[in-house]
Order: structure tokens, then C-alpha cells, then sequence
């Protein structure tokens, strides 16, 4: 087991890194840019390293400013943490390079998976349905494929994500125009301009599974999550289990999940994302990484998900146990979990902080009173997540835990949160990537 290790990252990830590598008995290097001097991970970690000026091109987005840090402080491995640089497949290799662990799957996984036409045919590979499209990026004869798929379909960058190089077509006349768009954007942004199309799924249910597994073939299938509800594409809430997953499609996903991490040798965590519509499935991507909304799957399964990714990435063996080759595995899952994401919506200080408490309840954020709040990373400052028996049993939970919540100094969208686990339709459990839309006017105005 390595010693020392370098959290490439900042905020609440950090934290939550410290926090375990602490119970494991390893020593941590906690890195931060000048607008983050005095963070609470600087303050938890071992030591700490400033790696530059706020903008994140030249901080946490420096490979080398990160892996000097990581040399002058004698660090074995380094963590990525969620975000930055945590599916660079060229941050892996220049890790591995300099002879630490990189915590996550080899850079070449990392790559291919990054190739979302190698993905897709990876998963058809192993049994996974994808969305009708093109099985790969050569797009001479793209009306031809258009017409077999059915308007209105989607283009998108092979080697893309985040929405760049994306385009949504529904008419034949608009076709063209946006291939020459999505390619000029996905150069511009990845310095690879294929692209490929695919039929658009208009209101899916958005859900994934979370994988550990140690690079030998044990796989582990810590159930799945939904996280349908989303604002502009950007997760708000998410829960486990999904109330729109029946146990055959679940059986389904788990198996095609479990052959393709083995047969990849993917170390690490990692989640398997589908688009769920009309009772039918089909796979969307892979995250080669931890996901931000990894607490609810540790809730529910009792694994902590970032001390098995280390134990995987270092040692090659896994705590738990894995899968059988049908896709059933060896972990039990128990009750229900749901997050909230907390974000800010304004920068500045934050002059008061009372974090709920109880059975079940757990929040996950580097805020501490007196901190400041800069401007120029991710919103997300806390991640409220809360356990129990059933559904209806845990949306009580996150309401009481809701209203116990106080941020002052800055203002963030708790209340838009109440005002969801509250809304009758996200009650139910019926809905669908659309949902969100549908109440805006009333949410943002709470």
C-alpha cells in the first residue's frame, strides 16, 4: 500500500479523499491555486502545495505543476478526484510515467473509452442496446444514415463531451449545416473533428450504474442511480435505487455492464450511464472516474467507494465481492438514498453554517464558517445525501434535513431543492429528464 498520495483537485472531492486516505492510514498532499489558499482540504490534509493563480488552466488544470507537486513531496500515487484532469488519458500516462499510481483505469481504457464511437461499439459488443446511429464517424453518405434512424437525431463529437461539438437536427434542410458546425466546434474543443449521429431520445429517464472493479475480472455492480433530475444538463438530484428501473432491465444492464468492465481489465470506479424510455434502454457513455454523486450508492451498499478505488489501483484486489459471469452480484444492496446537490449562486463569504444531522443523514462540502466562496469553479459547494428504509421514508428525511440546512453569505438554491422533494410529480416517481423544465417558472421563483 502506497503512503502518500496527491488529490488533484480542490473542494468537497478533496475533502472527501482526505477523509478516507486518513482512515487507511495514508498520508495526503492536498494542492490549491491562490484563490483556494486556506481551503478546508488544505487544512485537512498532511501538507499542502499551491499550484498556481485561480484560472484553472494554470492550477488545477497544469499537469505539470500537479506532478511536481507530487515529486517534491515524495507522493507514490495521485487521485484525480472528480472533474480537471480525472479522464485525462494523457494525465494518466504522464502520472504513470514518473513512476506513481494513477487512481483510476489505464490511460489507454481511458482513451477508448473517451472515443464514444469506440464506446458504442464496444457495448453493442457486449450486449448493451444503443440508440439507432452510425457505427462510426464517416458521414459522406450522412442523409442516407439519417433516413434509416428516423428524425430528429442527434450529431456529436467522437472524442467530445459537455455538450461541445452537439447539435440536436430535426429536419432534413438542417442537416448539413449542423455536421459543418459540430465538426468545426468538436476541432476546436477536442482537436479531433469527427462525429457521428445517433437517433435523439427527447425525454428519457437518465440512469446509471456504479461499477468497481480491479483490473484482474472482478467486477463489482453497486446498483444504480437516477439522476433525472437535471437543470441545463447538470445533475441536481439523484437516488438510489431508480424508481423507473424493473429488475429484468436492471438483471440486463448489470450484465452487459459486468462483461464489458472485465474484458476492458478496467481498474478502478467507474459508471455505465443509459438512456431509459418506454421500458427500453440504451447505452449513453462511460465516466472512467468517480462520480459526484457517489454517496448514494455508499449508502445503500455500505462500500466506501473511494477507499476500494484506491485498494483496486494500488493493490489490484478489491474488499468486496465481485460479480458472477451472470451479472449478479455479490453485493447487498439495502434501503433507499437520495442527494441533493447544493449550489452556490452567488460568490462571497460564508458568515453562518449549520450542517442536519441524524440517523442517516450526511453532508459532504468544504464549507466552513468565515470561508469565502470564489467565483471561479464548479457552483457545487455541498452534496446533502440521506438514507432510509424506502422512498417515502427518505424524501421525508431530505425535507427535514432540508430545512435544517443554513447558508448565509452566500446564496444558493436550497430552497429550489425543498420545493422538489415537495413537488408531487417528483413524489410519485414518474418522471423523466423533462421534468425539471416543466416547473422552472415555479421553482426559480421560490
Amino acid at each position: 500500500m502506497i503512503n502518500k498520495l496527491l488529490i488533484a483537485n480542490r473542494g468537497e472531492i478533496a475533502v472527501r479523499i482526505i477523509r478516507t486516505c486518513k482512515e487507511m492510514g495514508i498520508k495526503t498532499v492536498a494542492v490549491y491555486s491562490t484563490a483556494d489558499k486556506g481551503g478546508l482540504h488544505t487544512h485537512l490534509a498532511d501538507e499542502s502545495v499551491c499550484i498556481g493563480p485561480p484560472a484553472s488552466r494554470d492550477s488545477y488544470l497544469s499537469q505539470s505543476n500537479l506532478i511536481a507537486a507530487a515529486l517534491k513531496t515524495k507522493c507514490g500515487a495521485v487521485h484525480p478526484g472528480v472533474g480537471f484532469l480525472s479522464e485525462n488519458a494523457g494525465f494518466a500516462r504522464s502520472v504513470r510515467q514518473e513512476g506513481l499510481v494513477f487512481i483510476g483505469p489505464s490511460p489507454e481504457v481511458i482513451e477508448m473509452l473517451g472515443d464514444k464511437v469506440k464506446a458504442r461499439a464496444a457495448a453493442v459488443k457486449f450486449g448493451l442496446p444503443v440508440t439507432p446511429g452510425t457505427q462510426d464517424a464517416v458521414l459522406d453518405n450522412a442523409l442516407e444514415a439519417v433516413k434509416g434512424i428516423g428524425f430528429p437525431v442527434i450529431i456529436k463529437a467522437a472524442a467530445g463531451g459537455g455538450g461541445k461539438g452537439m447539435r440536436i437536427v430535426r429536419r432534413e434542410a438542417d442537416l448539413e449545416e449542423n455536421i459543418r458546425i459540430a465538426r468545426s466546434e468538436s476541432l476546436a474543443n477536442f482537436g479531433d473533428e469527427r462525429v457521428f449521429i445517433e437517433r435523439y431520445v427527447e425525454n428519457p429517464r437518465h440512469v446509471e450504474l456504479q461499477i468497481l472493479a480491479d483490473g484482474k475480472g472482478k467486477v463489482a455492480v453497486l446498483g444504480e442511480r437516477d439522476c433525472s433530475v437535471q437543470k441545463n444538463h447538470q445533475k441536481l438530484i439523484e437516488e438510489s435505487p431508480s424508481p423507473g428501473v424493473t429488475d429484468a432491465m436492471r438483471d440486463h444492464m448489470k450484465t452487459g455492464a459486468v462483461n464489458m468492465f472485465r474484458e476492458l481489465g478496467y481498474c478502478g470506479a467507474g459508471t455505465i450511464e443509459f438512456l431509459v424510455e418506454g421500458g427500453v434502454f440504451y447505452f449513453m457513455e462511460v465516466n472512467a472516474r468517480v462520480q459526484v454523486e457517489h454517496p448514494v450508492s455508499e449508502f445503500v451498499s455500505g462500500v466506501d467507494i473511494i477507499r476500494q478505488q484506491i485498494f483496486a489501483c494500488t493493490e489490484n484486489t478489491l474488499e468486496i465481492d465481485g460479480a458472477d459471469v451472470g451479472g449478479a452480484d455479490g453485493v447487498r444492496l439495502s434501503g433507499w438514498a437520495i442527494e441533493c446537490r447544493i449550489n452556490a449562486l452567488s460568490p462571497g463569504r460564508v458568515t453562518k453554517l449549520t450542517v442536519p444531522g441524524g440517523i442517516g443523514v450526511r453532508f459532504d462540502t468544504f464549507l466552513s464558517e468565515g470561508c469565502f466562496v470564489p467565483p471561479y469553479y464548479d457552483s457545487m459547494v455541498g452534496k446533502l445525501i440521506v438514507h432510509a428504509a424506502n422512498r417515502q421514508q427518505t424524501l421525508a428525511k431530505m425535507e427535514r434535513a432540508l430545512s435544517e440546512l443554513v447558508i448565509e453569505g452566500i446564496r444558493t438554491n436550497r430552497t429550489q431543492q425543498e420545493y422538489i422533494i415537495k413537488d408531487k410529480t417528483f413524489r410519485s416517481g414518474v418522471f423523466d429528464t423533462s421534468y425539471y423544465g416543466s416547473i422552472a417558472k415555479e421553482v426559480e421563483y421560490v
